[in-house]
């Protein structure tokens, strides 16, 4: 994806609407004030990027007009709002992380002597990392002989998208979002056929909820935060204010998982320490 709109279609769509920089902050704040999604922590190539993506497909040259077509047609936030969320996620992605945490986080949090688990999927899109961390811990009940302990483990799952939370409440997916998935895993909580449904033993160990990570207080007593390939589309500031947030939100020896491309940087790095610092898990201090 280029960061502007030159050279995806001919004509008018293709100028540069990026250069209006009133339109454009008009633009979110009519999507801030019309659908309470606020943007001002993104980062503004990443916005300008994406939509310039919806400018493209509608064929509109400006910002204004963008807005105005808005106004006409209410139904085009919610393909806005999908594209700014960079909703993409599957089962497991990126299989090396989970194995990671199968290896190091699972086992030393299942020791703890608590009633339960706090294990949050920040940024969780359409469900799949959630229902993934659930079915690793209880797999790993299952490894212990300990499934009778397996109802401590309660995974929240966390979006802005209200429309990705409703597709993780279904808890059914096609096949391209097992890609990553071991085939033993699939088996035991996926049901066969085309589209897919969560086990009733994993739904029943996650919930979800909206939540704005930048507006809204994070949830306290947690064990376990994920928050993968959703911080490196924020600006440092509004990063080093999450990691501030992540930190208050962990008991102390709590672990974080980042995405491979993001890591700890100013001075929140202090708050925590590496556990596999090569897939981005890291441990309050």
């Amino acid at each position: 994806m280029s960061d502007s709109a030159q050279g995806a279609t001919p004509g008018q769509a293709a100028k540069a609407p990026a250069s209006d920089a009133a339109d454009f902050a008009a633009l979110l704040a009519k999507i801030a004030r019309e659908r309470d999604f606020v943007c001002h922590s993104y980062k503004e190539k990443c916005l300008r990027r994406r939509i310039a993506v919806r400018l493209r497909a509608k064929g509109i040259a400006t910002y204004a007009d963008y807005a105005r077509l808005l106004e006409s047609d209410p139904r085009e936030y919610d393909t806005l709002l999908d594209t700014l969320t960079i909703n993409v996620t599957k089962f497991f992605r990126n299989w090396d992380a989970f194995s990671a945490l199968s290896r190091t986080v699972v086992p030393s949090l299942w020791k703890l002597p608590t009633d339960a688990l706090h294990i949050w999927s920040a940024g969780c899109a359409s469900g799949e990392e959630p229902y993934s961390l659930a079915a690793l811990f209880h797999a790993y009940a299952v490894e212990q002989h300990d499934v009778a302990r397996a109802d401590r483990i309660r995974v929240l799952g966390t979006d802005i998208d209200r429309e990705s939370l409703s597709a993780a409440n279904r808890g059914t997916y096609p096949d391209a979002a097992f890609a990553d998935t071991p085939k033993g895993l699939r088996a035991e909580y996926f049901s066969n056929g085309t589209p897919s449904e969560v086990d009733r033993r994993i739904r029943a160990l996650v919930r979800f909820a909206r939540h704005d990570l930048i507006r809204d207080p994070a949830p306290g007593g947690q064990h376990l935060i994920a928050c993968r390939n959703v911080i490196i589309y924020f600006d440092r500031a509004a990063q080093e204010a999450l990691f501030a947030r992540f930190h208050a939100a962990l008991v102390p020896g709590g672990f974080l998982v980042l995405g491979k491309v993001e890591t700890l940087l100013g001075p929140t790095r202090n708050l925590f320490a590496p556990v596999d610092a090569r897939e981005r898990i890291f441990s309050r201090v």
